[in-house]
């Protein structure tokens, strides 16, 4: 039987991409980040179809009567919820779009069609084509019988009925990256998308033809697939065979198809039957069809009304530009809060470990990295003097592993071990060990993220970097890592939370813990933050928790498969959503309340995923007054007054009531990180 306190995981994720689109709708968001808001709730929406519709899919030809351990949904009713759904958000962003744009023509930008352009622009535009597309362009012709061309995921076509003395046949014009998207009218904001213009003259292209009716698409392919399709192309090497897998993933099945308009009926079933694409996968969009070019609108336009105030990342107040990191972390616990704190203490601690005699040993997991990794640079000077440098690089991340690929042979041409981690399981973690050797002991620093080692993502992401030279934390990363070496799962540690062996269960017990004292008439609390909840034993252990009376705060950036407010249920939980200008990515677990509370961050979200299916590290805070500042950083995001939307009963969010003086926690934040800094100067 279905628990009314649990949501279908899917259905769940279309709120979180919801409430990204009520960022693009909102009138407190300036103008240019409302627009950044539509472009990434479409690129949000494209992972959700590639990675979810496209394994549901794949569900129902290989298990279709399987159903969802949570919501108890089939994959098809899951699909059609899904289509509902996106058909209601898809013209809720378009309307967002127009009147985005229709609103920032009073500043100087504006897209331009070509019903809208003068007669000077369209000559300018007819030779602009004349001199860039035609000598360039490959137009296809499909006649009857004769099968379609392979299209590419996610890229632009101009698609035309045509009709010639041989009959109605189709004419294909791929939009590729040989000229710019956005084509600049003046030297201002006036511009208009390279897809518009193309569509506009394609019929130069087809001599002897008359266009009937004429279309851009858009098509989505599935990323849905496992290392299993491999089959006898295995070869046992982890990066051979990620190279071969990638190569398969561009050839997996369209899932949808976007338009921009009608088309005529008989073409458009052509192609549906030819990509094997029902109705319910084809969807009309009346804004661009591929956002990306918004960010390039920033600029076009300077007024700084547009745009967010500029943050910059503030040096740590903890951290002493005048004494060696190790020397600081010897003497205390160092805690970065990104992208308020900057990630260059960080990026110090590896800088005078490559350049330290005493640093024996260097490892390292690394998940997503920057294009241009000062990480990667710094791992390579140290083993290129000498030092001992493991890095586990996990090539299965997501659409990140072309990158990753590329690294680890960058890595091991410098010298680098390089690993590649257990069969089976991700290694998610974000651990970071330096073995240093003085007067003959040796001494162990240790860091644990809640986010990648990625200068890019430091700045636009929210994630806390605890940097300790507690012996006990630095003997159990020693005992991770040789696991690791060993392509095993490592055991489980007492201090650190180690998946898969030693997560689950160890948050379970603490969560057992706050039971047992509310069941004795004592305080009892719960606090977690994370990007997503949908691990069932542990919403279980949420709602035990609930009924035997223990406040439960928890703070869910993205989806969240329980249901607050759930008689009988989850009446002592509440649940908030944090999305504004930063993404919210940071996991911080706490139980119990003041100095007796204990307080956990890592990269585990409580999904399955990340709790059993998955290498991940949660670190304790042991630093009294470091876990009293998470734990207070907690509660100043919980009571957000104007970015912490309530999660109701029924599952929706509610903004809550803010007024024009009320400050959100994320400006909050880099407020308190400016004063320390201030405070440390004065």
């Amino acid at each position: 039987m279905n628990n009314p306190a649990y949501e279908n995981r899917e259905l769940s994720w279309l709120r979180f991409n919801q409430r990204v689109l009520e960022e693009a709708q909102s009138q407190n968001v300036p103008l240019l980040e409302r627009l950044s808001f539509t472009a990434i709730f479409q690129s949000n929406m494209d992972e959700f179809f590639r990675v979810r519709v496209g394994k549901l899919l794949r569900k129902i030809k290989e298990s279709p009567d399987s159903k969802d351990s949570i919501s108890k949904m089939t994959s098809q009713e899951q699909l059609h919820q899904i289509f509902d759904t996106v058909r209601t958000l898809t013209p809720a962003r378009d309307a967002a779009y127009h009147e985005i744009m229709g609103e920032l023509r009073s500043y100087g930008l504006e897209q331009v069609t070509m019903q809208t352009a003068t007669e000077n622009e369209l000559s300018m535009l007819a030779e602009w084509f004349k001199r860039e597309v035609r000598p360039l362009a490959m137009p296809i012709i499909v006649d009857k019988g004769k099968a379609l061309p392979f299209f590419r995921d996610r890229a632009l076509y101009v698609v035309l009925l045509l009709e010639s003395k041989s009959g109605v046949r189709m004419g294909i014009v791929p939009i590729t990256d040989q000229y710019p998207r956005m084509i600049r009218l003046d030297k201002g904001g006036r511009f208009i998308l390279s897809e518009d213009v193309i569509q506009a003259h394609a019929h130069l292209l087809f001599r002897n033809s008359v266009v009937i009716d004429s279309t851009v698409m858009r098509l989505t392919r599935s990323a849905s697939i496992e290392y299993e399709a491999l089959g006898d192309m295995a070869t046992g090497h982890p990066r051979n065979d990620m190279e071969t897998l990638l190569q398969m993933r561009k050839r997996l099945p369209v899932i949808r198809m976007e338009l921009s308009e009608t088309f005529c009926a008989p073409a458009l079933q052509f192609l549906c039957k030819q990509m094997k694409l029902k109705d319910t996968q084809v969807f009309y969009v009346k804004a661009p069809l591929d956002l990306s070019f918004v960010y390039e609108c920033k600029n076009l336009v300077s007024d700084p009304v547009l745009q967010y105030e500029r943050f910059s990342p503030q040096t740590s107040a903890s951290v002493s530009p005048r004494r060696a990191m190790f020397t600081q972390i010897r003497k205390h616990d160092i805690l970065l809060n990104y992208p308020y704190e900057s990630i260059r203490s960080f990026l110090r601690l590896l800088d005078e470990a490559a350049d330290d005699p005493a640093v024996m040993r260097i490892s390292i997991t690394l998940y997503r990295m920057a294009r241009d990794s000062r990480v990667v640079a710094a791992l390579c000077e140290a083993a290129g003097r000498g030092k001992e440098v493991i890095a586990l690089t996990e090539l299965r991340a997501r659409f990140d592993e072309e990158g990753n690929i590329h690294w680890a042979k960058v890595l091991e041409q410098a010298g680098v071990k390089v690993i590649y981690g257990p069969e089976g399981y991700k290694v998610h973690s974000k651990l970071l060990l330096i073995e240093r050797k003085m007067r003959g002991k040796t001494e162990y620093f240790t860091q644990i993220g809640t986010g990648n080692y990625n200068e890019r993502t430091a700045a636009i992401y929210t994630d806390y970097c605890l940097m300790t030279a507690d012996p006990q934390i630095g003997m159990e990363a020693v005992s991770v890592f040789a696991s690791l070496l060993e392509n095993k799962l490592p055991d489980a540690q007492e201090n650190l939370l180690v998946a898969p062996h030693g997560l689950q269960n160890r948050l379970l017990e603490m969560m057992d813990e706050q039971i047992h004292l509310a069941n004795n008439g004592l305080p009892a609390y719960i606090a977690m933050r994370m990007n997503g909840l949908c691990d069932k034993e542990i919403m279980q252990k949420l709602i035990e928790a609930s009924c035997a009376g223990v406040k439960i705060d928890l703070l869910v950036r993205g989806i969240c498969c329980l249901l607050p407010e759930q008689e009988g249920l989850t009446e002592n939980i509440t649940i908030k959503s944090i999305v504004g200008r930063y993404l919210e990515h940071a996991r911080v677990y706490i139980f119990g309340i003041g100095e007796d509370a204990k307080v956990y961050l890592g990269s585990a979200d409580c999904m399955p995923r990340n709790t059993v299916r998955r290498v991940e590290v949660c670190a304790p805070v042991k630093d009294a007054a470091l876990r009293k500042r998470l734990t207070d950083e907690f509660q100043l995001q919980f009571n957000d007054p104007v970015k912490a939307r309530v999660r109701k009963a029924d599952g929706d969010y509610l903004l809550p009531e803010s007024r024009s003086d009320m400050v959100d926690s994320q400006s909050a934040l880099y407020a308190r990180a400016c004063q320390r800094a201030e405070n440390t100067a004065k």
